[in-house]
């Protein structure tokens, strides 16, 4: 792989989350009935960092809960279906909240897909809505994200890379070509 262009360094990246934060307050009026749910694994910090941009901004403190789609995704091998265990960590009550759910990039759509029969599996949210760092196109289904950091037309030959500190030990969204 040859890194072709930094998309987003660590201020673009903190700016862009900043905004999607206020974007959720704004279509919410306020977030006394959101809850953030990360995709595993990179969705999960990204959910961290907007709630804790509302909780600056507007004193609140939402859940966060962590989301392995694994059990929900229609590509993986069936035959394996019960030795791969989930690590889903949702201790609070979605019925009747607004979910945001988060992921780092947004391709196909079916991570998404999966994510929300998961979140269904659990309760009955008022909403579902989708906030990505990256929305990188080529979908597959008819998924859109509400809340988007970077919109980033690609090739299928390229992968995008997205980078935090809390595993990676920086902030970056990297596009390499294959």
């Amino acid at each position: 792989m040859k890194l072709k262009a930094n998309i987003l360094d660590e201020n673009s990246l903190s700016r862009a989350l900043i905004r999607i934060s206020h974007e959720i307050l704004e279509k919410n009026q306020g977030a006394s009935d959101v809850v953030f749910v990360g995709i595993r694994t990179r969705g999960v910090p990204i959910a961290n960092r907007l709630a804790q941009n509302i909780f600056k901004f507007e004193g609140l403190s939402l859940p966060v809960g962590l989301l392995d789609v694994t059990p929900h995704r229609d590509d993986r091998d069936r035959e394996n279906q019960n030795e791969i265990s989930t690590t889903t960590e949702i201790d609070f009550d979605i019925n009747d909240k607004n979910v945001i759910l988060v992921d780092d990039v947004l391709f196909t759509g079916r991570t998404v897909r999966a994510g929300i029969d998961a979140i269904m599996s659990i309760g009955r949210p008022s909403s579902i809505q989708l906030a990505v760092l990256v929305d990188r196109g080529h979908r597959e289904l008819p998924i859109r994200a509400d809340y988007v950091g970077k919109n980033l037309p690609t090739s299928k030959e390229e992968i995008v890379e997205v980078l935090v500190k809390e595993y990676d030990m920086v902030d970056s969204v990297n596009l390499y070509e294959v």
